[in-house]
């Protein structure tokens, strides 16, 4: 090779150099040549994060990758900015489909993608259920049900037993019947779990008598009890520090109840309007509108508001905590305690209920056709929210029946005879499943599994979430 063409070869090989190199960093960089504005643009990134693993990721209908076996997320850069049509996929469950959009230097994110299954099955659990009530741990539920003359007592053509259904050991064992209470037929008008679990308070109803007992669920047999001391009352709750005591409300005065020793104990407070429990303390609003917070001694009372709460005679009132907020229910209007005003105000209306989700970041409230969430801290997933912001999420012309958080960003509810489960991320639209159907169905959500009672018969979902 001759001493000319070493020189051109190197020439030419250092403007190679000079233009490769540049464009290499460039395209390290991000920055691609977009055809469509004839313009250099620097690109962005999708990032999923999918239950359950190996769901398919696609495009613009086009397939890009599947989600990791390990984290069972997927990770697509160098993308334009640009709106995409999001597809995720798997056999046997609802694609999520979203558009979303890709900013350049940035990451758009889908980090809470549950996918929803179709046709779950679902397992018979107990026949002859007129009502179920599950305990605060979740490990058992109290089975209402029904029996006939041919089962029981001849004097009594039909009545109801309560029995107890162990979730971990799947076993169903006898409390009580109606004829262990009384000959007569006998109504409960409220059954209630202490906080531990444990025992149950019975509110029941015989004519123009309301009576109350104490149900041991945990004594072989159940061991029932009656409350023969005790009338009436307006409200009763468990003393989550003994299960030996009641706190109660008659008229305008909120007592201890010591069930050892069969006695209503002097009044804690006097003066009341309503009260709520929430942890160790109690909480109470006054005929003046003013609202307190005490300990169970009640000796130590502080004053939460300095606006009063306009209170309207003849009416109820309830006091609502919930995850890190306060609110007074007023017929069907809802008031929020506003912590920087230090007073309530008007919320929501009408109100059906509330419930926290299960990190208690957000509480979803509703009513007969309205959904709504409200975030009680800022939340930096994307779509990213601030504390105190309300969310609308959608409208129904079919009545509401019961909500409850599928995860901490879905919620799973029955419409008619319909029960769906709808995401919360209100980017583009926002993705509601049709999960299954059963005739008349009263829903409850526990650890990962949907309970369904239809026509007397209560069913349990397979594991449904992670």
């Amino acid at each position: 090779m001759t001493h000319r063409t070493r020189n051109i070869l190197f020439i030419t090989l250092f403007i190679l150099f000079l233009i490769i190199a540049p464009v290499t960093v460039f395209y390290s960089l991000g920055w691609r040549f977009d055809w469509e504005t004839k313009k250099v643009v620097q690109t962005g990134v999708f990032y999923f994060k999918v239950w359950p693993k190996n769901a398919q990721v696609y495009i613009n209908g086009e397939f890009k990758k599947k989600t990791d076996i390990f984290f069972s997320s997927a990770h697509i850069d160098n993308l334009l900015p640009g709106q995409y049509q999001i597809e995720i996929k798997k056999d046997g469950y609802y694609d999520w489909k979203k558009t979303l959009e890709i900013k350049k230097r940035e990451v758009a994110e889908g980090k809470n993608i549950v996918l929803i299954p179709k046709n779950p099955d679902f397992n018979l659990l107990s026949e002859q259920v007129k009502d179920f009530f599950f305990s605060p741990d979740g490990k058992k539920v109290i089975l209402k049900e029904i029996w006939l003359a041919s089962r029981s007592s001849p004097e009594t053509s039909e009545g109801w037993s309560l029995k107890l259904f162990d979730l971990n050991r799947n076993v169903k064992s006898q409390l009580i019947d109606e004829t262990n209470i009384s000959k007569e037929e006998i109504e409960i008008i409220d059954l209630r779990f202490s906080p531990d679990s444990k025992d149950v308070l019975l509110k029941l109803g015989l004519k123009e008598n309301i009576y109350y007992y104490i149900l041991e669920t945990d004594s072989s047999p159940a061991k029932l009890t009656k409350i023969d001391f005790l009338d009436s009352v307006d409200q009763i709750y468990f003393n989550p520090a003994d299960s030996q005591k009641l706190f109660i409300s008659q008229k305008t005065t909120l007592n201890e109840i010591d069930l050892e020793n069969k006695k209503i104990l002097p009044p804690l407070i006097e003066d009341i309007v309503a009260f709520s429990i929430n942890g160790n303390n109690i909480y109470y609003i006054d005929s003046s509108g003013s609202f307190f917070k005490t300990d169970f001694s009640a000796e130590k009372k502080e004053k939460l508001n300095i606006v009063p709460f306009s209170l309207k005679k003849e009416t109820l009132y309830e006091i609502i905590i919930s995850a890190s907020k306060i609110f007074i229910k007023e017929d069907n209007a809802l008031y929020i305690f506003d912590e920087n005003q230090k007073s309530f105000k008007k919320f929501f209306e009408p109100i059906k209920d509330l419930k926290p989700s299960p990190d208690f970041k957000k509480i979803v409230y509703f009513n007969d056709y309205e959904i709504c969430v409200l975030f009680l801290e800022r939340q930096y997933d994307q779509p990213t929210k601030e504390a105190g912001e309300q969310l609308f999420i959608t409208r129904f012309s079919e009545k509401i029946n019961d909500i409850f958080w599928y995860t901490d960003y879905y919620l799973i509810f029955n419409l008619g005879d319909k029960i769906k489960v709808m995401e919360i991320d209100e980017r583009d639209k926002i993705n509601i499943y049709d999960l299954a159907e059963f005739k008349e169905p009263k829903i409850f959500w526990n650890n990962k599994k949907l309970y369904i009672l239809s026509e007397e018969s209560l069913y349990a979902s397979e594991n449904l979430t992670p």
